[in-house]
């Protein structure tokens, strides 16, 4: 992937994209407004939610050692992944031992962080979405662009145009005479999924929250997929980075009643699915939890960097974000798009990249994710402080960058008065050479960056400095 101007540019050219994502955008903004304007003690809900996230990575490690127990003790068996690659060797064999060679999944953001789709499919094994936005990503051989609906770029007409090509390839086919009446759409849907529910011996999940003291995993969804894949294969494989676990079973109060107005605008989610460890007359025969690391314990241990671990995943700075809804979430070059993006994948993933140090900039600082997060990640505030980094790990280059050089040459002017006057008079000359009415125009070389991207105002003809020697003589 291009870095983030980059894509940002290829994405704004894009004008049905654009449109796409602003109606789709402005809609949930207008539900989760209208569902929020229902709690009188929203704000102290979200205190409450940033209170447990907070205290329960303050105690991490005890946590997980708890969870693990009760997991255990209660038929199930944990597994520990310290990155994607062992996270993807650990669930190829469980399926490999069961001897299937095809999966059914439910909606999961961690599974894609780390690739599992391509690790199964290398080792032979077929993977099949089952939530509607994830299937039509997977049909149309795309990528997710948003956390909480993951096709939001296409639009219905470009989605039957996706069933009708390409549902027969991996089962039942869409009818012929398929129309874009999303009703009719989600059928095909159902259709096509219904054979593969009823024909699937192991499943893959993500987790929503992990319950501590009891050993239970959780997911909520919209559409019933997560509780056919839940409830009716004999192996269900759930993936979970370490940080989803809450201490105790009344914290879910809280996150319950967070994320479904966060997310979907709604006051309570269709589907809560709520399961621990194995039972002999229900659900699956064999429990197996693999837990992810991936670079979460180096973000815990940033005193400021661990907010973003708070993050449950409900997509609701991604919806209020103006950059995101300009560019969707394939510009981010990242599993995790939008403002949440920018912050979590440079941790999780490092900035040794373009894709990674270009994310903490993908953003206008305007602060309208801060005032949406239902756990109040402060995400200007994780913004600031990784341009920060991305900055430090320049400083050993033997080029220095054009930020570096144009500071140091700034503070080489800045340092004496008379080298300042000069470069005052020599900006309010050149300015005149290339002023378009009440701004300047393109500025020469490196500046023109700069000019492209922003009306930049006219200097003025006389300096402060100029005005106060010729009126205070």
């Amino acid at each position: 992937m291009p870095a983030f101007p980059d894509a940002a540019r290829s994405a704004l050219a894009d004008t049905q994209l654009r449109r796409n994502l602003a109606h789709a955008t402005g809609t949930i903004r207008a539900r989760r407004a209208s569902a929020v304007a229902e709690l009188d003690d929203w704000e102290r809900l979200r205190e409450a939610g940033r209170a447990v996230k907070e205290r329960t990575l303050r105690h991490l490690d005890r946590h997980l050692v708890q969870l693990e127990e009760k997991v255990t003790a209660a038929g199930g068996q944990v597994h520990w992944a310290r990155d994607a690659e062992e996270a993807n060797r650990i669930v190829v064999d469980l399926v490999r031992a069961t001897g299937e060679r095809e999966v059914v999944k439910v909606k999961s953001m961690v599974t894609q962080e780390i690739g599992l789709n391509d690790a199964l499919a290398d080792a032979g094994i077929a993977a099949f979405e089952t939530d509607l936005a994830e299937l039509i990503v997977q049909l149309g051989e795309d990528r997710p662009s948003h956390i909480l609906v993951p096709a939001i770029h296409r639009n219905r007409a470009e989605i039957r145009e996706i069933f009708l090509r390409s549902m027969g390839a991996y089962g039942t086919p869409a009818p012929a005479d398929l129309d874009d009446d999303p009703r009719r759409l989600a059928e095909a849907a159902r259709r096509h999924l219904r054979e593969k529910f009823l024909r699937a011996k192991v499943a893959v999940s993500g987790v929503n929250f992990l319950v501590a003291e009891t050993g239970t995993a959780v997911v909520v969804e919209s559409e019933g997929n997560g509780r056919m894949c839940l409830t009716l294969p004999e192996t269900l494989i759930s993936v979970a980075g370490i940080e989803k676990v809450v201490p105790a079973w009344r914290d879910l109060e809280v996150f319950l009643q967070l994320l479904p107005r966060s997310s979907t605008g709604e006051r309570m989610n269709p589907y809560t699915s709520t399961w621990t460890g194995t039972r002999a007359a229900d659900g699956p025969r064999a429990f197996h939890l693999v837990l992810l690391d991936g670079g979460r314990t180096e973000t815990l241990a940033d005193p400021v960097g661990r907010q973003a671990l708070h993050c449950i995943r409900c997509s609701a700075c991604l919806n209020v974000c103006p950059v995101y809804e300009r560019v969707g979430g394939h510009a981010y070059g990242s599993v995790y798009p939008g403002p949440i993006g920018a912050v979590l994948s440079p941790q999780l993933r490092g900035t040794a990249s373009e894709v990674d140090r270009s994310l903490p900039y993908a953003s206008s600082l305007c602060g309208a994710c801060y005032e949406a997060c239902p756990v109040k990640i402060d995400i200007p505030e994780l913004l600031v402080h990784l341009r920060a980094r991305v900055v430090d790990s320049e400083r050993g280059r033997l080029v220095p960058a054009p930020e570096r050089l144009g500071m140091a040459v700034a503070r080489w002017v800045l340092a004496a008065p008379s080298r300042l006057a000069a470069a005052q008079r020599a900006g309010a000359l050149a300015a005149r050479l290339v002023t378009r009415r009440d701004r300047l125009g393109r500025l020469p070389g490196p500046l023109s960056r700069w000019t492209d991207a922003r009306d930049a105002p006219v200097p003025a003809n006389e300096s402060f400095r100029a005005w106060w020697r010729r009126t205070h003589r």
